[in-house]
């Protein structure tokens, strides 16, 4: 097998069939900045919750601190095709917010099911700049 088919068939081919978890753990998520939040568990919990549904990556600072925590949720190959896309979640400071996040992803997320009323609280427009960044 060559490289360049090694390339078409990698790992990362199979996470944009899923949806994919980008928690923010930078200069101000998940350290102490955010008070009475216990981050290692929150990303632990993310992890065992979509296991099976998701991947779930770090990342150093997205830069829309004044949102910490930050989760952003990108849509799996078949939610974009249908019209999903990026979903920006921030103060997701609160283990039910968490529980949410993962519930609604399970369930599809982005573009394949309609997230809990609630999480309409937690989503923010992040600047054009900061978005490119990650939606790519």
């Amino acid at each position: 097998m060559n490289r360049r088919t090694r390339k078409a068939t990698a790992p990362a081919t199979a996470g944009a069939a899923r949806c994919t978890v980008t928690v923010c753990r930078g200069c101000c998520c998940g350290t102490a900045k955010i008070p009475g939040v216990d981050h290692a568990a929150q990303l632990a919990g993310l992890r065992q919750a979509l296991a099976d549904t998701a991947q779930v990556r770090v990342t150093g600072c997205l830069d829309a601190c004044e949102h910490a925590n930050v989760i952003v949720v990108q849509p799996s190959a078949a939610g974009r095709a249908a019209g999903g896309r990026p979903v920006w979640l921030g103060l997701v400071n609160d283990p039910a917010a968490t529980d949410d996040i993962a519930a609604w992803i399970t369930a599809g997320g982005p573009g394949l099911a309609d997230p809990p009323g609630v999480l309409d609280l937690y989503a923010f427009t992040p600047s054009r700049r900061v978005r490119q960044a990650i939606d790519g």
